[in-house]
């Protein structure tokens, strides 16, 4: 299964290019798209062509590459100068995603060490594919770490998109979901629908269709008469921001999904790196919560669907707090019923 799922990668460097997948049209269309300037990077993070937090991350990083490229071009000795604009401009591509802001911060302390060579390139995009492939090793590790977690023949519940999609390959949410069925931890998946992109529907049942892993797709209004039958064990999602009480950002819907389990007696487990975690932040009320254009809920798929002059509330995100959550998973270790004091071992570790 590992060699099977991690063949599903939502970005590669080749050809001196970054390729992007583009998910808006997945799952019926598979495109790559082809990007060399830093700005069209940072589009396309806003536009959605990638998305989920340590992808974005990832892909941020590919991006710096891109731009000390045109820096040296433009500016030549003095490219680190010019790094500053695209770095911007990437770093506000999206708000909430603290992973974003953790690998450009890596990658803008090691280009600050270099000299003023023509190799600084070559020295970044070592140091991109480096985050790329602890990305794909950390979710391996999370999966198992989760898996654990896990009694046999499990039914699980998952909202929105935390598989390879979302991540440099195998996935957060989703690698724990493909351990555990590999281990035999798990015997079948909902997916929620999550609008309005519908990221469940078309990118993570597409996903686990490509193990064959058996899934069903709900609306998440439904979700609350599913726990209600008894027959759900967990709910496992992924994360875009987490604070150092345990505090959680993810796709919005996830806090309505935390409180139903809370109240129907279903564990929830967060499953994220810990380059999600936002130390410098004391809880969830300071996290900054993306919002995105109206049309997004007024039109699907370029049609109206709402009357004209509604006016609509898009918010990206929302915030789970810590006293909701059983686990959160990362490669570090596992914190159970996270608090202030509890995440405090994962700060030492990382």
């Amino acid at each position: 299964m590992d060699k099977q799922t991690d063949s599903i990668q939502p970005m590669k460097w080749q050809d001196d290019t970054l390729f992007l997948l583009d998910q808006r049209l997945l799952p019926h269309q598979k495109i790559w798209l082809e990007f060399s300037h830093p700005d069209d990077v940072a589009h396309a993070i806003t536009n959605m062509v990638v998305r989920g937090a340590p992808a974005i991350g990832i892909t941020a990083a590919y991006g710096v590459v891109l731009a000390a490229r045109q820096a040296w071009n433009v500016a030549g000795v003095n490219w680190k100068q010019a790094m500053t604009a695209p770095l911007a401009r990437l770093a506000e591509s999206r708000p909430t995603a603290v992973n974003l802001h953790w690998a450009l911060h890596r990658m803008t302390e090691l280009y600050m060490t270099l000299s003023d060579t023509e190799s600084a390139e070559t020295i970044l995009l070592q140091q991109a594919q480096a985050i790329h492939q602890h990305d794909i090793a950390a979710n391996h590790t999370m999966g198992k770490l989760g898996s654990q977690l896990l009694a046999k023949d499990s039914v699980v519940l998952t909202h929105c998109n935390a598989g390879a999609l979302a991540t440099g390959g195998f996935g957060t949410a989703l690698g724990v979901i493909r351990q555990g069925y590999s281990d035999g931890k798990i015997s079948h998946v909902y997916a929620d629908e999550t609008r309005p992109w519908l990221q469940g529907s078309r990118l993570t049942v597409w996903e686990l269709q490509q193990d064959t892993i058996p899934v069903t797709l709900q609306a998440e209004s439904a979700a609350a008469s599913l726990m209600a039958s008894g027959e759900l064990d967990w709910v496992i999602v992924g994360a875009d921001r987490i604070t150092a009480n345990g505090d959680v950002a993810n796709k919005v819907g996830t806090y309505m999904l935390a409180i139903l389990a809370h109240y129907h007696g279903v564990k929830m487990m967060v499953v994220a790196p810990t380059s999600t975690i936002d130390w410098a932040l004391n809880d969830g009320s300071e996290i900054p919560i993306e919002q995105r254009p109206q049309q997004e809920v007024t039109m699907l798929q370029g049609q109206k669907i709402a009357p004209l002059g509604t006016v609509a509330s898009n918010p990206a995100f929302d915030v789970t707090p810590a006293n909701l959550i059983d686990a959160i998973v990362t490669e570090a270790g596992v914190v159970l019923s996270p608090s202030i004091e509890t995440m405090t071992k994962l700060k030492v570790k990382n």
